[in-house]
């Protein structure tokens, strides 16, 4: 684990603060205590928004308010100075409670101190949820994940708690019918609403109250050490000057650099004195050779340790269309039919030309004249929509146009049945703008059942017109029988291995030469609520059986591009699968259900949770089981791979808010994993942010306390430029007996895409002079289809053509996956300090190839040359130059 730059609340200071707790013991609710008049004086005249003291024994405290400015602002720390000002500090944590935008709110919170010294709070979210917010803190900066108790009635408006004498709490809540009374337990974990109402006095919500910037806010008052507030003041501090540390831009010219250059001696001069800059400046003009810095790179062999041979990995995530519509290579939108308001006017009928679509809740749709979409004995139960047609044809315009080159042939197979006859014929075609025939086929469906009919499109010299992206696939019916189509597709057929996926991405991801692959989420696995968790049994089997589902990401997703094909990729390209699945709970920010519970609504019921652990131990079986012996492994043959897929590696949850619900489902699986399989590694979860983030925090105690369980955890972080400059040690900390870091998603986020790329790349030097403790990582975003931004920046960006516009991310991970290792050999780098800040390097040896790669990568404005020495026996020595601003891989 990271040592943290700034002081970690020590139990010294926990037990001060128990022993100056000024919140009463209370038998049952009553009026808050008076204040005490207190004597005030100041310790240093110097910081004019000094705290006012009191002297309580040997020991000092200060006067705090604990209160939020605005709803939206979260929960605030002000103090009391002598001359009777409160000052703000800042915000102590947001309300993490919903869906974003509209939700993330904190009403009238209310905060107390237990008579352990630790601190308790509570707050209203909505009028529309049964449900209120709690949180938890030892020290008033780090809080425990919230956790969101489910109430029997809604709007909440009010709430208050107070501590009994056998350390548990009583909770009052207003709501919209009445006061209800609610018990929490010492930890405030478990809570048991009182089936009658509350018969409270309103004092019991009653704030303090405090003028602060200006304007009167309600909050709660308390006293606290003088060496607790320091300690928080410096806290805050402490943050807000890295945070203006990681939005400095990187130099990109020799103004910026001499800038730089000036305030690192400016800092150098306040904390060592004028003998060390003068030193400083001395390297510097040693290494400054005018149109190039020069350096000496030391290698040393001898120095070396093992680091994970499968560092470099990608994350696919189905985000801005980067499954269907995108790797997946169907040419054909909405071919199922099950488009289902996922947009607004998405219906069964979308893209498909011709659509009088009906605004009614019946079940069959418009298409034109004689076309209608029905659900009566659909061909599936997953998929129960299909087009009825009669003598009029239907058109799809598929991804906004159907890209198709001259001389390729392309796969057509639907699903029909005669509804009102006993054969009917249907030409299959593609058509230009005009609806003249580029190409087409014939098809004879015959008989009353749905069977499953195919053709082949050959692009020929015949059609003489230009093959635009105005390209549509037509259904022409002949004669006035009707007829019932479904899972309509179209497929080029030349696809990557001939398993599907669009061959220039997959060629494209390919030579990135990734590792492992992590599917299918990211926010798309534990979905918008409980009802959109994805489960990987419903991707598997035929494609009419499949149960396609809203996306996250708010469009839809047919599971094509599914668990089966993900693996089947994953072998393709030589690399592990990562397969990931939900901890038990949808995602944090899912909006409410119909009973207006949020967020992660509860959880699946702890009375479903055996069928759910079950579904994961499946997986396994599917992946690596014998066909002969286990149902799973069957269906995994049945589909055309009866070797086992090796699957070694098992995700479990995604930058889960690691609340209580989650721990209870997250551990529960993660035991039934191991002990099941204890050769897959399970990999956990520590929620969407780095330290000092809660989730964080939380996430790596249950890691560490677990560590049988729990082999790795997956970390998220997406930042400024800066923050990876600056964070150059972030895993030297680590604690190498706990367990492996997966880097599972990460960025530089920024303008600037060069100076995202760099930054990363210096990362990645650091990461793996760190791979013994961090086991993979992968960038994220993968992919990105043009016009269709989920999430910025991405690594690749495409469109219906075969235009893919690779970022420098891209070609950094490229150098990285293609010139990777298992040994790290220590090297040094003979820069000053405010130059070496902004150069990466790195040399790692391949034990499979025998070579030796050295990576650099050179943030700096100007090119660096490198005198490269190997130390000891026969060790020679190699120059080597990297232009400004790039990065470059040499073999030694």
């Amino acid at each position: 684990m990271m040592k943290p730059k700034y002081l970690l609340f020590s139990a010294a200071l926990l037990a001060m603060t128990q022993a100056v707790a000024l919140t009463p013991v209370r038998k049952q609710a009553q009026m808050p205590a008076a204040k005490k008049q207190v004597n005030k004086t100041t310790l240093s005249v110097a910081d004019k928004d000094a705290p006012a003291y009191t002297i309580v024994g040997k020991d000092s405290t200060c006067q705090i308010f604990v209160y939020s400015p605005a709803p939206n602002q979260g929960l605030h720390l002000a103090y009391l100075t002598d001359d009777e000002r409160w000052v703000d500090v800042g915000q102590l944590c947001s309300s993490d409670f919903g869906p974003w935008g509209s939700e993330k709110k904190m009403y009238r919170p209310f905060v107390l101190k237990a008579n352990d010294g630790t601190w308790r709070a509570l707050w209203s979210v909505n009028k529309t949820s049964p449900q209120f917010a709690v949180a938890y803190s030892e020290d008033l900066v780090t809080w425990r994940p919230q956790d969101y108790p489910i109430m029997k009635e809604k709007n909440i408006s009010d709430v208050a708690a107070y501590q009994m004498e056998d350390g548990t709490f009583d909770l009052y809540l207003k709501t919209e019918k009445g006061k209800r009374y609610v018990h929490a337990d010492k930890d405030f974990r478990t809570f048991q609403e009182d089936s009658l109402e509350a018969s409270a006095d309103e004092i019991l919500w009653q704030r303090d109250t405090a003028t602060i910037n200006g304007k009167l806010v309600e909050g709660n008052d308390f006293e606290i050490p003088a060496i607790h507030l320091n300690y928080i003041r410096a806290w805050h501090k402490a943050l807000a000057e890295e945070a203006k540390e990681n939005s400095r831009k990187l130099p990109k010219n020799e103004a910026d650099l001499k800038a730089y250059i000036a305030d690192v001696e400016e800092k150098i001069k306040k904390e060592q004195g004028e003998e060390a800059v003068l030193q400083h400046a001395k390297m510097v003009k040693e290494a400054d050779a005018a149109d190039a810095f020069t350096a000496k790179l030391t290698v040393n062999p001898k120095q070396s340790h093992r680091i994970s041979d499968k560092l470099i990995g990608i994350f696919f995530e189905d985000i801005s269309r980067a499954a269907d519509g995108g790797l997946c290579a169907e040419l054909l939108q909405n071919g199922d039919f099950e488009y289902n308001g996922e947009r607004k006017g998405w219906n069964a009928a979308t893209a498909w030309m011709g659509i009088e679509a009906s605004s009614s809740a019946s079940s069959s749709v418009s298409l034109s004249s004689s076309a209608i979409i029905s659900t009566e004995n659909g061909v599936s139960v997953n998929n129960p929509h299909y087009a009825i047609l009669s003598s009029t044809p239907i058109y799809n315009i598929g991804w906004e146009g159907i890209v198709i080159k001259r001389g390729a042939a392309y796969e057509v197979s639907l699903y029909a049945r005669c509804i009102d006859g006993k054969k009917k014929q249907l030409t299959v075609a593609l058509v230009d703008q005009e609806g003249l025939p580029i190409a087409q086929a014939k098809l004879k469906v015959q008989g009353p059942d749905w069977a499953e009919y195919k053709a082949q499109l050959v692009i020929t010299d015949k059609y003489k017109g230009e093959l635009g992206k105005d390209t549509r696939f037509a259904l022409l019916p002949k004669g006035e029988e009707k007829v019932a189509v479904d899972m309509v597709s179209l497929m080029p057929q030349d696809t990557y291995k001939g398993h599907g996926l669009r061959k220039d991405l997959a060629e494209t991801i390919a030579e990135l030469k990734p590792r492992f692959v992590r599917f299918p989420g990211g926010c798309m696995l534990h979905g918008q609520g409980l009802g959109n968790i994805y489960h990987w049994k419903e991707s598997i089997g035929e494609l009419k059986d499949r149960k396609p589902a809203l996306n996250i990401w708010n469009y839809h997703q047919t599971r094509k591009l599914g668990f089966f094909e993900y693996f089947q990729w994953c072998e393709d390209m030589g690399a592990e699968p990562l397969p990931v699945l939900a901890a038990g709970v949808p995602c944090q920010n899912s909006r409410p259900n119909a009973q207006g519970i949020c967020g992660q609504q509860g959880g699946i019921p702890m009375a479903e949770m055996p069928k759910y652990v079950q579904d994961v131990l499946d997986l396994v079986e599917w992946a690596n089981g014998d066909p002969a012996t286990s149902k799973w492994a069957k269906m995994r043959a049945d589909a055309g791979h009866p070797a086992p897929f090796n699957l070694k590696m098992v995700g479990i949850g995604n930058e889960d808010l690691i609340s209580t619900d989650f721990e209870q489902r997250y551990l529960m699986i993660c035991k039934a994993l191991k002990e099941k399989h204890p050769e897959i590694e399970v990999v956990g979860t520590v929620g969407p942010f780095h330290y000092p983030s809660s989730d964080y925090i939380e996430g790596w105690k249950i890691a560490k306390e677990n560590k049988k369980w729990i082999d790795a955890v997956d970390e998220h972080y997406y930042e400024q430029p800066g923050w990876f400059i600056n964070h150059q040690d972030y895993y030297d900390h680590y604690d190498r007996k706990a367990p492996k870091v997966y880097l599972g998603e990460y960025a530089a986020n920024g303008n600037n895409e060069l100076d995202r790329a760099l930054a990363e790349g210096i990362h990645l030097c650091n990461v793996e002079r760190n791979g013994d403790v961090v086991e993979m990582t992968s960038y994220a975003p993968l992919l990105c289809k043009d016009g269709y931004h989920n999430w910025n920046p991405d690594m690749i960006y495409f469109d219906n053509s075969e235009k893919i516009r690779l970022t420098e991310s891209y070609k950094m991970q490229k150098m990285f996956g293609q010139h990777s290792g298992d040994t790290y050999i220590v090297s040094s780098l003979n820069l000053p300090a405010a130059l070496k800040k902004y150069v990466g390097t790195s040399v790692v040896k391949d034990s499979k190839t025998g070579k030796t790669w050295l990576k650099v990568v050179n943030a700096l404005p100007r090119t660096l040359k490198l005198q490269v020495e190997a130390q000891g026996a026969g060790a020679g020595s190699k120059q080597v130059e990297v232009k400004a601003r790039s990065a470059e891989v040499f073999e030694l």
